[in-house]
């Protein structure tokens, strides 16, 4: 391992490790514009500069290698003007919008300017102009102040993996555009705002809304999707004006989708804001009292066996656990998480989770996907998996409808019926599967959802006992894409029969009253001979055949925990208030119990997560991902020829949060709905 000298300190790094780094090491602050971390090395814009002793000249610490016995200078008088002169270069044709740039306050330009910068410009000549470039509804563009850092290049290509962004002409003339001027094609497409170190790319739906320092800043968890990336959540006031990504290394490293960055005008309409109680055919605003009223009188002569429950894709385990304590008090167990039919089972853990972590990728060597399509379904699981592909040599199988997933896939064929011969070991995937070191499978909710669901979970279950499991290493994954599912595994709602059972039960009269908790990915027509209570945050599809509606508060609203899909128990902090009279969903079912007259055993929120605690043993072990036990989970039958459905067909249009966002309309308009892609792979 190479050591150095830094400014008079001795360092010692691992083979490989650039100047650069080896200076954070040390704890020297070197600036820098092209060069990041999870990008490749451009060394284009030289701020970088350093004095090394024995060189000619300063060398651009980011390309670098670190080598045995180098003496590295960052701080001398030559390093100095370098920086200087480079800074001096960059401000020739920036243009002078400090005072209304939208990126101002959050600018590296406009810090490093004022660190290393000359403090005055030699150059009189005119500066040149670029015009701004369309990127679509979320990319807002002013080009003349880009400073060919490249960054938004490198990302959409290595990360992003849509090679539609580049650089045209040369010299002074070069220009950073999308090639055919339209919108970048890709859910991670915001990430380059981040990237951006100057004003030159902003975002779109945020500009001239507000200024950094304006914000209250809350660290949170997103729920667009079951990964749990870590984010910032920014207010002003009573809105969310912006979602940013937070580090989390093990999770979404340091990108979000463009889903989890852009639906926030989601939050702000559509809302339920008051009770509303069904009075002959109209719904009525009523208060909390009169909302309460109304469900004590509905549940008046109804028996345990008449009353059901589904919660929805993005309840918290709080909600969930008070909703199940108040059916038991009403004498019924029959709740339900899976509201997308779902054959995924409670009981065995290993056996609905993520069991390699989604970090854990990045160490297999095969993996076969049934079902999946990790792009739309969970964007930031899909950069993990195209970066062990380009970077650690994975190979990657596909069982389920052919997609672009931004690197190289052998696909098997839209038909179920394959796991059969892989299991059989004839197949090409079990051939791969044997041969890999640390091979993975990974099934979908698309293919559990089918009429033959169990069979297809337990053909994978078989298939990972018989290649992916040892001792040291558990490759059987499934992916969910609700944020609320595997928490409600952990709690253990799931009913014979399903969804499925509970809309076919209430068509047939067999049910008298329906709890929907935030439920609004089913067909509610199913329910409309049937009392329903809706407890949920917009006026979606749940409260098309609601008689009576109670307003919850949103996941930045509250304090919640949520289950990724690898199990990770994380929480969500109340960023602002619910609107209007809006509360958070445990404390309306605490409340409504007390009405009822069987008060919930529970008062705060401490005390529910102790109760919590008590079923789900890991529950109180935040951010940590425990190994789970491996089991027999599954129904052994007949797979059934025939293709997967896909689980998403508008990516934009997942949860009633979206739906309700015209941000993710235009996105949808722009993309042409993106319905499941089906155009074949892109190494």
């Amino acid at each position: 391992m190479p050591t150095l000298t830094i400014d008079g300190t001795e360092v010692t790094v691992d083979p490989g490790t650039t100047v650069l780094q080896a200076c954070e090491e040390a704890g020297v602050e070197v600036p820098r514009f092209c060069y990041h971390e999870r990008l490749s090395i451009a060394g284009n814009c030289r701020m970088c500069l350093v004095e090394m002793e024995k060189a000619p000249k300063p060398i651009a610490s980011c390309a670098m290698p670190a080598g045995d016995g180098m003496v590295i200078h960052t701080n001398t008088e030559q390093v100095k003007k370098a920086r200087e002169g480079v800074m001096e270069f960059l401000l020739i044709n920036h243009p002078l919008d400090c005072p209304i740039c939208d990126q101002g306050g959050e600018c590296d330009l406009q810090d490093q300017a004022m660190a290393f910068g000359r403090g005055n410009n030699r150059y009189d000549e005119n500066k040149r102009a670029v015009k701004d470039k369309e990127m679509g509804p979320l990319i807002s563009t002013t080009m003349t102040r880009c400073i060919h850092c490249m960054r938004c290049v490198r990302f959409s290509e290595e990360v992003a993996g849509v090679p539609d962004m580049g650089a045209l002409y040369r010299g002074e003339n070069m220009q950073i555009t999308t090639y055919l001027e339209k919108t970048l094609d890709s859910e991670m497409s915001g990430n380059v705002v981040d990237l951006c170190p100057v004003g030159a790319l902003t975002s779109k739906p945020y500009a001239f809304t507000a200024r950094s320092w304006e914000l209250k800043h809350t660290q949170s968890v997103d729920v667009m999707d079951a990964v749990g990336s870590n984010i910032r959540v920014d207010t002003r006031g009573a809105a969310v004006m912006r979602f940013l990504p937070r580090l989390h290394e093990e999770i979404n490293e340091e990108w979000i989708s463009d889903k989890t960055r852009y639906a926030f005008d989601g939050l702000k309409v559509r809302r339920l804001d008051a009770a509303y109680v069904r009075k002959g055919k109209k719904l009525v605003e009523a208060n909390w009292g009169e909302a309460f009223a109304a469900v004590k009188t509905a549940l008046k002569g109804v028996k345990g066996n008449e009353i059901a429950a589904i919660t929805g894709d993005l309840a918290d385990m709080e909600s969930m656990a008070a909703l199940k304590d108040l059916m038991g008090t009403l004498g019924s167990d029959r709740i339900e998480c899976r509201q997308d039919g779902s054959h995924a089972e409670s009981g065995t853990r290993a056996g609905y989770i993520m069991n390699s972590g989604i970090a854990g990728v990045e160490d297999a060597d095969y993996l076969l996907m049934v079902g999946v399509n990790p792009r739309l379904e969970a964007p930031i699981l899909n950069t993990r998996i195209r970066k062990a592909v380009r970077h650690f040599g994975l190979k990657v199988g596909t069982i389920g409808a052919s997609a672009d997933l931004t690197y190289k896939v052998d696909e098997y064929g839209d038909d179920a019926s394959v796991l059969d011969a892989v299991l059989s070991g004839k197949h090409d995937a079990a051939k791969a599967l044997k041969a890999a070191k640390k091979p993975m499978i990974m099934v979908g909710q698309a293919a559990l959802a089918r009429v033959d669901g169990a069979a297809i979970l337990k053909a994978t279950r078989d298939i990972a006992d018989k290649y992916c499991v040892s001792k040291d290493w558990n490759g059987f994954s499934m992916l969910h894409n609700a944020a609320g599912r595997v928490g409600g595994l952990d709690l253990g709602l799931t009913t014979d029969g399903g969804v499925n059972g509970i809309l076919s039960d209430a068509r047939d009269g067999k049910l008298k009253l329906v709890f929907l908790l935030g439920a609004d990915e089913i067909d509610t027509s199913a329910l409309k001979d049937t009392m329903v209570v809706y407890i949920g945050t917009h006026g979606d599809e749940g409260v098309k055949n609601a008689d009576i509606i109670l307003p919850a508060a949103a996941y930045t609203e509250k304090l919640g925990t949520y289950a990724n899909t690898e199990g990770r128990f994380q929480r969500t902090e109340k960023a602002t208030f619910a609107p209007g009279a809006a509360r958070e969903d445990w404390t309306i079912f605490r409340a409504l119990s007390e009405v009822l007259g069987n008060t919930l055993p529970y008062d705060n929120l401490a005390a529910l997560r102790t109760r919590i605690a008590k079923d789900v043993p890991e529950f109180e072990q935040i951010d940590v991902q425990k190994a789970a036990e491996w089991g027999d989970f599954g129904t052994k039958g007949k797979i059934a020829q025939g293709a997967i459905a896909p689980a998403i067909e508008n990516f934009y249009h997942t949860n009633p949060i979206v739906r309700a966002s015209q941000i993710m309309a235009d996105c949808s308009e722009a993309r042409g709905g993106l319905v499941e892609e089906a155009t074949g792979t892109n190494g």
